[in-house]
């Protein structure tokens, strides 16, 4: 063992010279109850930073590697294989296997259905009708945003290739949904690396996201890993001083799917307040360039124009989802929703007006909370709120969208038991879902115990919305800030000035942030016993 820093590897010795981090067994009941059958909870005179290897950043990732494991496991019963009565392979989803099992993933029907499995083909070109030969016959597109559509394009050809090289593979269907889960798990172990770079001295509350039980169930669901990598290492350049790059990376989120776009909106109102609004600018106008850049050759393309909007037809086009507060009134009231009597191809414009006008009112809200509270706001708990909003008020919250939120709410509020709490609700409305789609006539359950999970779910999610309020408003109460850092996200705005750009209105909070010797240095405190 090295008796000094200059004796440790350069990575070591830079974990040494860096101010001390939190301790999670030191702050955190539950690191300290799962932390006995590894020695206990640190130690008071403990020596950090000296392993060779074992670094609290490989820990995280080994354990983040665990988790898309066991949600590779939870989704293989759905890429298993049989030999029909004729003799040909198919993809075993006899007795709907696929809900029975918990493990749909759009990912095997969407071969097929995207026509990903015919040669020569590519999104946003090739077409295909739907309810062919019927008074609802429509033409249909990849219906992605191209940075996920040409994803699976390329995946789809990587697994032919494979099919055709390797003698014995099984069906192409079941090597695309591997491929495809092998990248979704890189992008996801990007997440989590991001999420403990920003940290900082809390880094292993990125254990949390590594860990989710929302991870075991969608990891592999959709594609949505891709977006929540190119927002968190967006936020992490942002972190860094790099403007430029952070909107690129936003931008290139925002071509797979929308929600990382929705951040330059608290982004911008800090920079805003701290009088640094040029990188706020700057990391907009990358943004949009890179998002442009992206989509360029698709939509300016007259060949791939159309297949281009469809992504765009498509959200305008649907109903509300199953999943939705929307859909819980109906369902549950009776009432015929905004749009009664639509008809195949009509848009529900009087849902998709209230949708988008509930959103820009919270959006409004957090902008004021942003510009008016004494202190000001870091950038994940205004980012947390700004995306929680946009499900809430949303026609569609589709199952895997809650990803979005994890690295958001680990950064924002990292209060490991109340976090694992929600995340596990959030996962477990999968199960009624599920049984849902089944159907009663199948032994599956009623509507109302998925619509009564989607209220927990709401419920919990608006709970962690009010708790982040709280924090924003009696910053003293807030855990990142007492560990000593302001804000790990400020980037540009750490040495800013703070001013409020709102003047609250009589009878508002008006607490300041304490000094941290006020507020509860993590450092000064002493183990818990064991």
């Amino acid at each position: 063992m090295p008796s000094s820093p200059a004796e440790l590897p350069a990575e070591d010795t830079d974990s040494l010279t860096h101010e001390e981090r939190v301790a999670p067994t030191w702050t955190e009941s539950l690191a300290r109850t799962l932390s006995r059958p590894f020695g206990g909870p640190l130690g008071e005179h403990a020596q950090v930073g000296r392993n060779y290897f074992w670094t609290a950043l490989r820990v995280i990732l080994l354990l983040a590697v665990l988790t898309l494991l066991a949600g590779w496991v939870q989704k293989s019963p759905c890429i298993q294989q049989y030999v029909d009565d004729k003799g040909q392979v198919q993809l075993d989803w006899r007795g709907s296997r696929q809900f029975t099992a918990l493990c749909y993933s759009d990912t095997v029907p969407l071969y097929t259905a995207e026509r990903l499995d015919q040669r020569g083909s590519f999104p946003y070109i090739t077409s295909w009708k739907d309810d062919e030969g019927k008074p609802t016959e429509h033409v249909r597109y990849m219906e992605y945003p191209v940075v996920t559509g040409v994803f699976q394009w390329l995946n789809a050809r990587v697994a032919q290739g494979l099919v055709a090289l390797v003698p014995g593979l099984p069906m192409t269907v079941i090597v695309y949904f591997n491929v495809t889960a092998f990248w979704l798990a890189v992008a996801w172990l990007v997440t989590v690396f991001s999420v403990a770079r920003i940290a900082r001295r809390r880094m292993w509350d990125a254990a949390i996201a590594a860990v989710s039980p929302l991870v075991i169930v969608h990891a592999f669901t959709n594609f949505d890993t891709i977006a929540t990598a190119f927002a968190t290492a967006g936020l992490l350049a942002w972190a860094r001083r790099k403007p430029a790059l952070a909107g690129v990376l936003l931008g290139l989120g925002g071509a797979a799917k929308l929600y990382p776009l929705f951040l330059l909106g608290p982004l911008l109102l800090l920079c805003w307040r701290s009088e640094r609004l040029k990188a706020g600018l700057t990391t907009t106008a990358s943004a949009i360039g890179a998002w442009a850049l992206v989509n360029a050759p698709i939509a300016l393309n007259p060949a791939s124009h159309t297949g281009w909007k469809e992504f765009f037809r498509l959200n305008t086009e649907r109903n509300a989802d199953p999943d939705t507060l929307y859909n819980v009134l109906v369902q549950w009231t009776g009432w015929q929703g905004f749009d009664p009597g639509l008809q195949q191809g009509q848009a529900p414009t009087v849902l998709n007006t209230v949708s988008s006008v509930l959103f820009l009112v919270c959006c409004a809200g957090i902008a004021y909370v942003a510009l008016s509270a004494r202190t000001r706001p870091r950038l994940a708990q205004l980012g947390f709120l700004v995306v929680a909003a946009f499900l809430l008020t949303n026609k569609v919250w589709s199952p895997q969208y809650s990803l979005w939120l994890v690295p958001l709410a680990v950064l924002a509020l990292p209060r490991w038991k109340l976090l694992l709490a929600w995340m596990t609700v959030d996962a477990l409305v999968w199960v009624p879902r599920m049984y849902f789609y089944l159907g009663t006539d199948n032994k599956g359950l009623p509507i109302d115990w998925f619509l009564g999970a989607v209220l927990l779910r709401d419920a919990a999610v608006i709970g962690l919305c009010v708790l982040i309020l709280k924090e924003i408003y009696h910053p003293e109460r807030d855990l990142v800030r007492a560990a000593g850092d302001e804000d790990p996200l400020a980037g540009v705005l750490a040495d800013a000035p703070d001013r409020q750009v709102v003047t609250p209105a009589r009878g508002e909070p008006s607490h300041r942030m304490r000094h941290r010797s006020d507020a509860g240095d993590h450092r000064s405190r002493t183990p818990d016993a064991v």
